[in-house]
């Protein structure tokens, strides 16, 4: 069972506490990440990318000219595809880019990627993480005082003080533990987890 320090805002250690093994200390397939990574990018896309055929462009209701005696070419609509303004073969049409993964399969991806978190040193578990007051500068000397380095933070709950002191800051993230996921946890170099939220993440993915 793998045991972490709990540090206080100041940089203290303040206790030791056990995280699961069946959460933080499983084996890592990365091909899983890679799947579960691809599901969240896919699922992001709006897919309302669209261009109008022919039918739906407007004008075009007669023949331009007659078909013989005129030495042009035959034409029966300025809304032909070969014109200016004319509609679009085969363009975008609205669709849906989202990919099937399985539920179970993305849990294991996130116990996978907190797994790697823990075995790359790249994870710090806060007591807690209160602020006295909405002040970019405060959040920033916590940063620098633990050394970050593109931080994703995770709290149990909303915060407003600590959500707006963080997000003027560049390359730091503040998320709530809902809306905890493999793609951020991968894409952020050090994750910051409070007690709390270590408590939910193992009574969730405990289950």
């Amino acid at each position: 069972m793998p045991t972490v320090d709990v540090y206080n805002i100041q940089g203290d250690v303040v206790e030791q506490i056990s995280l699961r093994d069946d959460i933080f200390d499983i084996p890592v397939k990365l091909h899983i990440l890679h799947q579960v990574v691809l599901y969240q990018l896919a699922k992001r896309r709006a897919g309302t990318a669209k261009t109008k055929t022919r039918a739906e462009v407007s004008g075009g209701g007669r023949k331009p000219w007659r078909q013989k005696g005129t030495g042009r070419a035959r034409v029966g609509s300025i809304r032909s595809p070969l014109w200016k303004g004319g509609g679009v073969v085969h363009g975008p049409r609205p669709r849906s880019y989202a990919i099937k993964v399985p539920k179970k399969v993305r849990r294991l991806a996130l116990k996978m990627a907190l797994t790697q978190k823990l075995r790359d040193s790249e994870l710090t578990v806060l007591e807690n993480l209160k602020l006295d007051r909405i002040k970019t500068k405060d959040f920033v000397a916590i940063v620098e005082r633990f050394n970050w380095d593109k931080p994703l933070v995770v709290i149990p709950e909303k915060d407003e003080v600590v959500e707006k002191s963080a997000r003027n800051i560049p390359r730091v993230k503040v998320l709530r533990s809902e809306g905890l996921n493999v793609y951020d946890i991968l894409n952020y170099h050090h994750l910051v987890l409070t007690k709390d939220v270590v408590n939910k993440i193992e009574e969730f993915l405990g289950k």
